[in-house]
């Protein structure tokens, strides 16, 4: 068909309203597991310490009668620190862009405000998970806290193919060294994940959660044994196809399967998380800064450290492949 002659269309038009929706769609995810998990604990001072012990090992323990009380050894507690963190981010907005009508929100200085505690929230939970050493920080240098994968040392295992070059120091003279990777990568394995199980309990430990990247996540539902599909059939006929696995029952208890997205995806974590506390010098905190002009200033910010109560009670799987 054609066009009639001098038909006056949207593509000549001038003045014609647009069409924004007044509602603003993100999809960036703010679930941060471990951080939600953790003990939520104060603090008093840039570098918090705790003390950690353990009894000797079992022993044959058969006494003379009569025999005269003899002193046993005794040790001395563990002391163990980490250093605070801080996190922050300022939020600037001009006085023109906070009076304009702006579609999706009635305050662009609110909602930025609210859109950067959300985003700090996801550094917290990146730095508390990932492989960072501990530092005392200086003048020139922020301080940095030792994260979850930094701290766990005892109950370890390697994916890679080759361990070589892999090493956990654990925390050593006041700080907490960073690991290094193995020179190779391995698949996930059942037998692998059983072993750290076994180890974290041998050590005291009640772990009660596997938490891994996305693709170590669908890993674990396909180990073998567990990775057998099944059909959900209600009375209206309804199919539901179960592919995954959220409770891994080990030899040493049931353990919760958590996915985190901020971890490293090539290192899977098996936690007793009545372990970890996250300790906060200041807590989440909204302050204005002074005006320098036509704008309005906050920052948000929060001090806060990883209280690793005592690592032996949980472990890691390292150098995973993540494809």
């Amino acid at each position: 068909m054609s066009l009639p002659t001098n038909t006056y269309t949207s593509f000549s038009a001038i003045g014609n309203r647009e069409d924004l929706a007044d509602i603003i769609y993100n999809i960036s995810p703010t679930d941060t597991p471990f951080f939600q998990n953790a003990e939520r604990m104060g603090a008093s001072a840039v570098y918090s310490e705790w003390q950690t012990d353990a009894l000797r090992a079992a022993a044959s323990n058969i006494t003379l009668e009569g025999d005269d009380a003899t002193g046993a050894t005794l040790s001395p507690t563990t002391r163990l620190g980490n250093y605070q963190q801080i996190v922050e981010q300022t939020v600037i907005v001009s006085g023109t862009q906070r009076s304009v009508d702006s579609a999706g929100r009635a305050d662009e200085y609110s909602y930025q405000t609210a859109k950067s505690g959300k985003e700090l929230k996801r550094d917290i939970e990146y730095a508390l998970t990932r492989n960072q050493a501990s530092s005392a920080g200086g003048e020139g240098t922020g301080r940095a806290l030792a994260s979850l994968e930094s701290w766990l040392a005892t109950n370890k295992a390697s994916g890679g193919v080759s361990a070589s070059g892999a090493t956990t120091p654990g925390f050593s003279g006041g700080t907490v060294a960073a690991p290094t990777d193995a020179s190779t990568a391995g698949t996930f394995a059942k037998a692998d994940l059983d072993a750290v199980i076994q180890s974290c309990w041998n050590n005291g430990g009640d772990p009660d959660t596997i938490m891994v990247g996305p693709h170590n996540r669908t890993q674990v539902s396909g180990f073998a044994g567990i990775s057998t599909l099944q059909t959900d059939a209600n009375m209206n006929q309804d199919i539901t196809l179960i592919g995954a696995v959220d409770f891994y029952k080990s030899n040493f208890g049931i353990l919760k399967v958590v996915p985190n997205r901020f971890q490293r995806d090539q290192t899977a974590f098996v936690l007793d998380m009545e372990m970890f506390g996250v300790a906060f010098l200041r807590d989440m905190q909204l302050t204005p800064l002074g005006k320098t002009g036509d704008n309005d200033k906050g920052q948000l910010l929060a001090e806060l450290t990883l209280i690793s109560k005592n690592e032996a009670g949980s472990g890691k799987i390292t150098d995973l492949t993540t494809l």
